[in-house]
């Protein structure tokens, strides 16, 4: 081979010469200055394009070189994909070299659950899959837990769930609906094929021995004709989008109407829908469980939990400030009452950070892990009952304070005879906050029992949850005739004011009912 390219390159650099040679005869022979440089330029060119045949030549040679060698093709061949290199191990979350008594030795389980096959040719593909748009998920193996991976004798792994079920039915352990329940009971398994997933022996101070993956999720193809689906995935968040702009319609008009907004109520009610949007797209962050790479569920849940909150201790000092009000003698309204709203924002706000420092604490220093995996959203874990107790329990308390309040308020409301216009306007905020309280405490009360895992409550809780904003917009602006007329002033400049409407705007100072 080195003889024929030695020739090729020979042959070559006599191409060269004579083609220069002939050029060199033929601007001699025709003697022309122009034509001179034009046939020099057409010599360089031909001199250049048998270089490039003579390389052409050589890559061809030894292409055909490697054409000789024929591939490695063995049908019989395994390939496992391992997490770390060949040398190490998972130690501790990470890849460590150990000694080779240590390395990870591959066991091989056939389809029909026939442990220990022998797979003598098998070889290693070191490195973490590549999920592309999936979610990689980290898996752990060991004695006790509810995954279990098995590693199939033509190089998948099959990953198995519920298999602590499998155990017990094997122990003899059995409920009385374990009948009533079998279906659900059984493991359920995927297999992951070769680049989804990469396996290898773990070690760390919970567990000795164990197997540790790294897989790809697999989706889950959504079927359109199934109620659940469609109640859960499609109206679920049709009905939290409507809420939002509601609540947001709420806010604005509260805030934007500059009789409302220097008004302690009317902002009040401003913080309160501002709280509840936040809680209702927390819940919506929460509903998509697919996007599990780009959401942190523990957190939308710790959001929601914390607006939720705020807006009840917002709700308690909207109920404290009427009671106190009607309880004075000298009640007198005044129209700028910045000074009371941060006194009540020292406490709605200082109540529910201490109470969620609290819960976040309790969450992930004082629950226990067993209970921390019962609550799951996709494959992550949300907040415990720990964390939600602790969060929930002072709104619990201060629905109880607000009946205090509402029950007060009516007995000091029956015992008057004689209403002014501010008596009125206290009687109508009166009535807001006791359809607000009621409002509230329901969804709040189907929210807490849709997270027992039954799907008739959170069915329940979906149906509450869509009316609740509906609701709050009826009870605090449709309903008061002030907001409408404050409204229709905004926007009509032409139109004149009801006989029967009433307000802050002291425009209208008149009798009649509101």
């Amino acid at each position: 081979m080195t003889h024929s390219i030695t020739g090729a390159s020979a042959s070559t650099s006599t191409c060269i010469c004579i083609s220069v040679y002939l050029c060199e005869m033929l601007v001699f022979t025709i003697g022309a200055q122009i034509l001179r440089y034009l046939v020099k330029g057409s010599c360089l060119l031909l001199a250049l394009l048998a270089t490039l045949r003579t390389v052409a030549a050589h890559v061809a040679n030894n292409s055909s070189i490697q054409a000789v060698v024929p591939a490695v093709n063995d049908p019989n061949l395994v390939l496992v994909n391992k997490c770390c290199e060949k040398f190490e191990i998972h130690v501790n979350n990470t890849c460590q070299q150990v000694n080779q008594t240590d390395y990870f030795q591959p066991m091989f389980t056939s389809y029909s659950g026939d442990q220990n096959r022998p797979v003598a040719n098998f070889k290693f593909v070191i490195g973490v899959p590549n999920c592309g748009t999936k979610q990689m998920w980290p898996v752990l193996d060991y004695a006790g837990s509810y995954d279990k991976l098995v590693l199939l004798d033509d190089g998948k792994l099959r990953h198995y769930t519920n298999t602590e079920d499998e155990a017990d039915e094997q122990n003899g352990v059995k409920a009385d609906y374990d009948e009533d329940l079998a279906e659900a009971q059984k493991p359920r398994f995927y297999d992951y094929e070769q680049g989804q997933y990469c396996l290898d022996r773990a070690i760390s101070p919970e567990h000795k021995h164990s197997l540790f993956a790294h897989i790809c999720l697999a989706r889950k193809e959504n079927n359109w004709n199934d109620s659940n689906f469609l109640l859960r995935k499609v109206l679920n968040p049709i009905f939290h989008g409507i809420s939002l702009v509601l609540l947001l319609i709420i806010a604005i008009v509260y805030f934007i109407l500059p009789t409302l907004s220097r008004d302690l109520v009317g902002n009040i009610v401003t913080t309160i829908a501002m709280c509840l949007m936040v809680s209702q797209a927390a819940d919506l962050v929460c509903i998509f469980t697919d996007f599990t790479n780009h959401v942190s569920f523990i957190v939308a849940d710790i959001i929601l939990c914390f607006s939720l909150l705020a807006a009840f201790f917002w709700l308690n000092s909207f109920g404290y400030y009427i009671w106190k009000t009607f309880r004075s003698r000298n009640v007198f309204l005044r129209v700028t009452d910045g000074r009371k709203y941060c006194y009540y924002s020292f406490y709605a706000w200082g109540c529910t950070a201490t109470m969620a420092v609290l819960a976040v604490f309790a969450h992930f220093f004082l629950d226990a892990d067993s209970y921390k995996k019962e609550n799951m959203r996709g494959e992550q874990q949300t907040i415990g009952w720990l964390g939600i107790c602790i969060f929930f329990a002072p709104i619990a308390c201060t629905i109880i304070v607000n009946i205090f309040f509402y029950v007060t308020t009516r007995k000091l409301i029956n015992r008057r005879t004689v209403y002014g216009r501010i008596a009125h306007k206290l009687k109508a905020n009166f009535i807001m906050f006791s359809l607000m309280l009621l409002v509230m405490s329901f969804a709040w009360l189907f929210l807490t029992m849709s997270w027992l895992a039954l799907d008739g409550l959170l069915y329940a809780h979906i149906i509450v949850n869509a009316f609740q904003a509906p609701l709050l917009l009826y009870i605090c602006v449709l309903r008061q005739r002030h907001v409408t007329y404050l409204l229709r002033k905004s926007c009509c400049y032409n139109e004149p004011p009801s006989t029967n409407d009433w307000g802050d705007e002291m425009h209208h100072m008149n009798g009649n009912d509101y």
